[in-house]
């Protein structure tokens, strides 16, 4: 934005922001790290991530977190804006060797104040259960690394069981485990059981249970992050070949596909009803998916890097009463026949079921507004607001002037259209697919800013495509449109068949080790070992990223630029030295982490008061610019 473009600003560290609903201010005393507070040297680690469960305690201290800095994890009781954090007393701590931890997930079924289910993946492959409140070890899963050998990138409870964790790895595979079982001794053996656009599922032979259940391979590359629907019956899965695909659960059928504008997409998340999905990835951009309709209906630029983390904000995300109550209190049939927030989570909460009940554009719906916010490597925050005039296009050129509005909302229109659009290419340029989209370069430079209605009405018209011209790629998986789901009602889950061996991952493997040296996508084989010949590999791989991007550009899976609305963010700020790898909204506040190892508690407007009146002496001055 523009109040961070130039002099001292850039480097400055912001400790609070503004928004339409208040003021969001940095709690310095609630901020989590290793106990010595020294910033963590993040030269070759595995990013910072954090988790939080509710053991419904009833003290009222009932969130507890977990964190990983390098080799070490730390459990605590989280405070938040109510109380100091005391650092010199974790719960448990634990010090890996050989591997580091590299994310974690609670089980909030089975949480208590005595006892707490956390999984822990590793660098290694490996996935650990353990008990930090009983301070107990109970399993060790993929311990002789028989079943992956990549480095865990995503570990998951399946919504609604105490059982069944999803664990996705920088293969491009994920695995469904039973804690119940073991993973034998032996390399799995496994059998076809599903096949489609780019991705199969498999079971694993065995005469007697074992682990994984299933093996999922997806895309090409690693998967990078997976995220289950608010009613558990969908997954959404971002993957370094830049495809976001959207799965039935149960019965492993693709729902839809996205691609991003350039490079792998990193995270994705769902919004609280589960209509829309947000992406980030390696083209700066935040990406807004339509679930009933498959289809990209916004993009968010704001980022100068990668895009690390995306969230909604169930709190600040609202449906106005007034115009149509009683189309808000029915059930969610009417919206999608496979979509209805599960009735007794925690998650579907009331205001959430409300807020899933209108995707039409048939009628006009109460006024909606969604939150969802984006950190990344550029060490910046953005807040996102994804209004009614996106999601309800009603007229022929209501895209039209929404992007226009947008676009203008900061800057003269003439010129921050320009800008925005120069910028995307020079961004594509510096990236080695500098021809993907030139249309987009010479509307922006040799057209003024009212050139872009020119080419908008083409794009007004992709809803309604179920398979352009462009969609019968190879890549286009189905031309986006969403699957129909024949065999909804078949679960694989409880499937058993007989078994054939799989061919070996080691070329993912390779491909994910020469990544992370890297930092860019390389489809080499990983068996060339000069810089010369590292560098042709790099020049092929970008040639073929142009091509398969020019396959899907200005299709459903991935429109131009200028054939969506651009959102501009709410907030952009600065509020770390090192890069984000967390960001998470929770009542009273959002949480933050950087690189460094330092956890950040950001109070709601309001609720700030909440720890000066409890805790006066533990409340410095230093929390506003």
């Amino acid at each position: 934005m523009a109040a961070e473009g130039g002099g001292k600003e850039t480097n400055e560290i912001k400790t609070q922001f503004t928004t339409r609903e208040g003021v969001y201010k940095l709690l310095t005393h609630s901020e989590y790290s290793r106990p010595n507070r020294v910033p963590f040297n993040s030269q070759g680690s595995n990013p910072v991530k954090v988790s939080f469960v509710n053991v419904n305690d009833q003290s009222g201290n009932g969130d507890r977190i977990c964190f990983n800095v390098g080799r070490e994890l730390y459990f605590y009781i989280y405070k938040g804006v109510r109380k100091a954090a005391d650092l010199s007393k974790p719960v448990d701590k634990r010090i890996y060797k050989g591997t580091q931890p590299t994310c974690h997930d609670f089980n909030p079924l089975t949480a208590t104040a005595e006892s707490v289910s956390l999984l822990v993946g590793f660098s290694a492959g490996q996935v650990q259960l353990i008990d930090p409140i009983k301070k107990e070890t109970s399993k060790l899963f993929n311990e002789e690394r028989l079943i992956d050998k990549s480095r865990v990138t995503c570990v998951r409870w399946v919504p609604g069981s105490e059982s069944l964790f999803l664990v996705a790895h920088s293969s491009g595979s994920m695995y469904l485990y039973n804690v119940e079982n073991t993973c034998g001794t032996t390399a799995p053996h496994y059998q076809l059981l599903k096949q489609g656009d780019n991705y199969a599922v498999h079971t694993c032979k065995s005469k007697s249970a074992r682990n994984p259940l299933l093996r999922w391979t997806v895309g090409e590359g690693a998967l990078n992050e997976f995220a289950f629907s608010p009613d558990g019956k969908f997954l959404a899965c971002a993957s370094q070949d830049g495809f976001l695909r959207v799965f039935g659960f149960d019965a492993a059928e693709l729902h839809g596909t996205m691609k991003s504008y350039f490079g792998g997409l990193l995270c994705v998340c769902w919004s609280p009803d589960g209509r829309y999905i947000v992406a980030g990835g390696e083209d700066d951009l935040v990406t807004v998916w339509s679930f009933s309709d498959c289809r990209v209906i916004a993009r968010g630029q704001g980022h100068k890097s990668w895009v690390s983390v995306v969230a909604f904000d169930h709190c600040t995300t609202s449906v106005e009463d007034g115009e149509l109550p009683a189309e808000f209190s029915g059930s969610d049939e009417d919206f999608h026949e496979q979509i209805h927030i599960g009735a007794g989570r925690e998650r579907a909460n009331s205001s959430h079921s409300r807020l899933s009940k209108r995707n039409s554009t048939e009628s006009r719906p109460v006024s909606v507004t969604y939150r969802f916010g984006s950190v990344g490597q550029d060490t910046q925050l953005c807040l996102w607001d994804l209004t009614e005039d996106i999601l309800f296009p009603h007229l022929p050129l209501s895209r039209t002037r929404t992007h226009t509005n947008v676009m203008s909302a900061t800057s003269p229109a003439a010129t921050g259209q320009t800008v925005t659009t120069v910028s995307i290419t020079s961004a594509t340029n510096s990236s080695g697919t500098n021809t993907k989209d030139n249309v987009s370069n010479s509307s922006a430079t040799g057209n003024p800013a009212n050139s872009l209605p020119d080419s908008l009405p083409r794009s007004n018209s992709l809803p309604q495509a179920t398979n352009p011209a462009g969609g019968s790629t190879p890549n286009s998986h189905t031309g986006s449109s969403c699957s129909s789901n024949s065999s909804k009602g078949n679960s694989i889950i409880d499937s058993s068949f007989i078994a054939n061996k799989f061919a070996t991952l080691s070329l993912h493997d390779s491909r994910k080790e020469r990544h992370e040296k890297d930092h860019k996508r390389n489809h080499s084989m990983g068996h060339i070992s000069s810089k010369s010949s590292d560098k042709l590999n790099q020049l092929g791989s970008s040639r073929t990223a142009k091509a398969e991007a020019a396959k899907t550009l200005g299709t459903t899976l991935c429109p131009r630029m200028e054939e969506v609305p651009l959102l501009e963010p709410l907030v952009c700020k600065k509020i770390a030295h090192e890069r984000l790898t967390v960001l998470i909204f929770l009542e009273d506040c959002l949480v933050t982490a950087c690189q460094e190892g330092f956890i950040c508690t950001w109070a709601r407007p309001g609720k700030v008061g909440l720890l000066s009146q409890n805790n006066p002496a533990n409340s410095p001055s230093g929390t506003v610019v």
